[in-house]
């Protein structure tokens, strides 16, 4: 789908009413910010689960979510306003930095576009008799958590067989993609440089025609990379009657794409701007990566009514750890060194499907459960072994 600077999917309209509502389920009052320390620094770690704290004690809900707030043409000036605004009547105590109002923003533009996109999709024929868990949802990541690689470089692969651009465009992705999962660190010269890359590749483009892209390139380069044992997590899921989505760095029209291939609820993306149907060559906020991911969830979840208590996550790298923070249910897949550590000192659940032996070593026996007890529809899911 698009999402556009003056359309249904526009992150701009966002207001202080979702965390009045927020406020009046959870009994602490909510930034809308997802979470910034006093001094001006993105939470990690305890500070981010002390954070969810705020929100995740009951469900929460965006009661005006259909209402529009006048149109603005630079959407992101306006919502960096509102949240610069609430900082100030807060004495300061929220200050974020340029980045990370960028990464908020990011985050609730992406959910946003999810809800828009769920609403605009299909009218889903539910089975009366399947169980059904509204206040529980799952977040997936996607490149090498549930997509083996990374996705965007299987897209710009198909582009590149597509004459977009060239085999040589595909390399400096894939490089820049490995430094930072080596280093766990970002270059920031090599993130612009992706960043413009990609924004000049879609700037003009109608939005459309990125979505058919995707469905293209998936059946060609993604469809046989699926990690099935996280494929069979995420069912699980479903079946337990509960939302799940992809929470991705990847364009939000390939990562819903994946999401509808394999029947899951919708998906968290980068959102670029559009504009009648047209990119218009910027970003809204920020590439949605790190804390972007969990402001993203934390949005969702105000939208869709979800008690983060109840929620589980899934990634294979430390720099998800603000996501897997917020949830009531960790659990590392194919994970990192840095995510191995912190998965061992905090106890969450570790997959490895990467080999066999690495498979029989992680998948430890036993029965996760899926939301708290007493919650609701508790659903137990049995861990995958390795053979």
């Amino acid at each position: 789908m698009g999402v556009t600077a003056d359309g249904d999917a526009n992150p701009g309209d966002v207001r202080p009413d979702s965390d009045v509502a927020a406020e009046n389920m959870s009994g602490e009052a909510v930034t809308g910010d997802a979470g910034p320390t006093e001094t001006g620094t993105e939470p990690s770690g305890e500070d981010w689960e002390a954070h969810a704290e705020q929100v995740d004690g009951g469900a929460v809900s965006d009661d005006d979510d259909d209402a529009d707030g006048p149109a603005e043409d630079d959407e992101s000036s306006r919502v960096t306003a509102w949240i610069a605004e609430r900082a100030s009547a807060a004495g300061g105590r929220f200050r974020q930095t340029a980045q990370e109002l960028r990464q908020t923003l990011a985050g609730e533009a992406s959910a946003r576009a999810a809800v828009a996109a769920l609403r605009a999709g299909p009218p889903v024929v539910e089975d009366p008799d399947a169980p059904r868990d509204l206040t529980a949802a799952a977040f997936f990541d996607v490149d090498n958590t549930l997509v083996q690689g990374a996705s965007i470089v299987h897209f710009a692969r198909g582009l590149a067989a597509r004459k977009y651009f060239s085999y040589s465009d595909v390399l400096d992705f894939a490089w820049t993609q490995a430094k930072f999962r080596i280093t766990g660190k970002e270059n920031a010269d090599d993130v612009a440089e992706g960043r413009e890359k990609a924004l000049s590749f879609i700037a003009g483009r109608p939005t459309s025609e990125l979505a058919e892209l995707g469905e293209e390139i998936y059946d060609e380069y993604i469809a046989d990379k699926i990690w099935p044992g996280t494929r069979a997590l995420a069912q699980r899921h479903l079946d337990a009657g509960q939302q799940v989505w992809l929470v991705t760095a990847t364009p939000v029209e390939l990562a819903q794409t994946i999401a509808d291939r394999l029947g899951l609820t919708g998906a968290l993306g980068t959102v670029a701007e559009s504009k009648d149907g047209v990119f218009t060559g910027r970003l809204v906020g920020d590439i949605l990566h790190g804390p972007g991911k969990a402001h993203a969830v934390r949005a969702l979840a105000i939208r869709e009514g979800l008690n983060l208590k109840r929620c589980t996550a899934y990634s294979d790298s430390h720099n998800d750890v603000p996501m897997l923070s917020l949830v009531g249910t960790a659990v590392a897949i194919n994970p990192d060194a840095d995510l191995r550590d912190v998965a061992k000192v905090r106890g969450w659940e570790m997959y490895d499907f990467r080999t066999a032996r690495k498979a029989a070593k992680y998948g430890v026996g036993g029965a996760l459960v899926v939301g708290a007890a007493g919650g609701g529809a508790a659903a137990a899911v049995r861990l995958i072994r390795g053979r």
